[in-house]
């Protein structure tokens, strides 16, 4: 599904400030597979989301997904196959537009974009089908501005919007960071709900070691911009967060300084 190989990317190279973010990170993703991603601050986990995404090209390097080189390809042009959603909420959608318009826009995601062509009775329709699921009352609200929504609404409804069509990897970049502890519960159940049914590939990064336990299917942590640990199964299954902590240390021969990973 996705196979990134020995990808290598440092920022201001040649500089006194130079920081190499990627050091040959490797890692190939299966189709349906739900991993998270943690590391301690600086590991590269933004950094890789971003290769994957287009937002930044690896110095060496490729990526594939589906069969198909990407690495050199934008964001736009691999809208069709990577949906994503940003850590901050405001990020991932217009508060000028309205919650249909927003909606209209991710429909249209891949393909010619335009609000006309899908802001018909058919796909309004759909719009509150999919907004009826958060039991937000927001199916309701469809010429309402996004802007007018709460944090944990717009991540919500961001989740909808890059779930509107298919894609061929979903990108979670802490995308719970920002909201409070009741609302970020409300999110992560939201996001297992939309994965499993579905079925999507999912990359998922996450600060908190006990959310990487919780969801998903398999755990990857990131070192220095390489992968360092890899586990999923039954393994993975019968671990705790000290367990992993455990692991990292063994590998490593380092522990993990305190801050840099939230345990709870």
């Amino acid at each position: 599904m996705m196979i990134a190989t020995d990808l290598r990317l440092t920022f201001n190279a040649g500089t006194p400030i130079e920081n190499p973010a990627l050091r040959g990170l490797s890692l190939h993703i299966n189709d349906g597979e739900f991993v998270t991603v943690i590391g301690t601050n600086g590991a590269g986990k933004s950094t890789f989301l971003n290769t994957v995404s287009g937002a930044l090209r690896p110095d060496t390097g490729s990526i594939v997904i589906n069969g198909t080189d990407v690495t050199k390809k934008p964001t736009h042009k691999r809208s069709h196959w990577v949906a994503r959603v940003f850590q901050d909420p405001m990020a991932g959608t217009c508060e000028a537009l309205t919650i249909e318009e927003n909606m209209a826009l991710a429909f249209k995601r891949g393909g010619v974009r335009g609000l006309l062509p899908a802001l018909n009775s058919k796909n309004r329709e759909l719009f509150r089908d999919k907004l009826a699921i958060l039991n937000l009352g927001l199916e309701n609200r469809l010429t309402d501005r996004m802007g007018l929504l709460s944090g944990g609404q717009r991540q919500a409804v961001s989740l909808l919007m890059a779930s509107l069509q298919p894609s061929k990897i979903l990108l979670l970049d802490e995308h719970t960071a920002a909201l409070d502890p009741k609302t970020a519960s409300f999110v992560l159940e939201l996001t297992d709900k939309i994965v499993n049914e579905g079925r999507l590939t999912t990359l998922m990064v996450t600060h908190s070691m006990a959310q990487a336990l919780a969801h998903g299917t398999r755990t990857v942590m990131l070192h220095q911009g390489q992968v360092v640990l890899d586990v999923s199964g039954d393994e993975r299954r019968g671990m705790n967060v000290q367990d992993l902590l455990d692991m990292f240390e063994k590998t490593r021969g380092e522990k993990v300084a305190d801050g840099s990973l939230i345990l709870g």
